[in-house]
């Protein structure tokens, strides 16, 4: 199956860096995925960072990507809300600049005030500035008018060097104990975001591996759609955990940089 491996899908915290920390020497790891003629994107839950943000990060470690090749949760909520209402409209937002750019770059109009009049939809990612009268709003357009209900993603929670703080997930979690209805999922491992970034490669999901470190999203979700996959050991998964993921993954490896050293060695996809 990695002999026919015609592009990477990369999770980014835990696969390209630990916080501000490139993980191994990233310019010379993306000029072996280049020399190898594969195609690459990035795929993050994050939401609250834009392109350029991201793009911005990767700079700091020397590395140098198009817009294209960046697709995150807060894109994809946007790309299903796009596709069910292609005129736009306005989204009551529980989020930050991420989630709002993507929203407003599909042609809709964020609003996260009171005085809200009837929004199409309700979409929801992690809000550091969060409080009740959002999450008040958010019950009763959901609960009492029946406006659907979106999210970036269902992360409980996201490391930090303090340890693990609620993501978005903890969020959502008080929107559905208050209106009794589970969001709509953008990311991982709903299939929405890796058939974006598989769109952007113009491969189809076997020719695409997905290197992650969290089984439950990057592996979970990838298998789902038919993706081949391989768990780096750099971020949250364990090798007793990745070894006893079911179904099997493809590949093990400590990093990525060892992950393209195993390829180049067994001349599977990087030869």
């Amino acid at each position: 199956m990695l002999k026919n491996i015609r592009a990477l899908i990369l999770d980014m915290d835990g696969v390209l860096w630990r916080q501000d920390a490139p993980i191994g020497d990233l310019p010379a790891i993306f000029d072996r995925i280049r020399a190898c003629n594969l195609k690459v994107a990035l795929a993050t839950n994050n939401a609250t960072k834009t392109v350029a943000m991201f793009q911005d990060k990767l700079s700091t470690f020397g590395v140098v990507l198009e817009d294209w090749q960046i697709v995150s949760s807060a894109m994809a909520v946007a790309d299903l809300l796009q596709k069910r209402y292609p005129d736009g409209g306005e989204v009551f937002t529980i989020g930050e600049t991420g989630l709002i750019d993507a929203l407003k770059e599909r042609g809709f109009t964020p609003i996260s005030d009171d005085a809200v009049r009837q929004p199409v939809a309700v979409a929801a990612g992690l809000d550091r500035t969060i409080n009740y009268a959002k999450l008040r709003t958010a019950t009763l357009l959901i609960r009492n008018q029946g406006v659907p209900f979106y999210a970036s993603n269902s992360d409980r929670s996201f490391p930090t060097p303090e340890g693990q703080v609620p993501g978005a997930g903890a969020i959502l979690a008080s929107i559905v104990a208050a209106t009794d209805v589970e969001p709509i999922i953008a990311g991982k491992p709903k299939p929405t975001l890796f058939e974006l970034c598989l769109d952007r490669l113009g491969t189809s999901a076997k020719e695409t591996l997905m290197v992650g470190d969290r089984l439950e999203t990057d592996i979970a979700g990838a298998q789902a759609v038919g993706m081949p996959t391989a768990v780096v050991l750099s971020g949250i998964s364990t090798v007793e955990m990745a070894k006893a993921w079911r179904p099997k993954v493809d590949l093990i490896a400590e990093d990525l940089e060892c992950l393209l050293t195993l390829a180049s060695k067994d001349n599977s996809f990087c030869g």
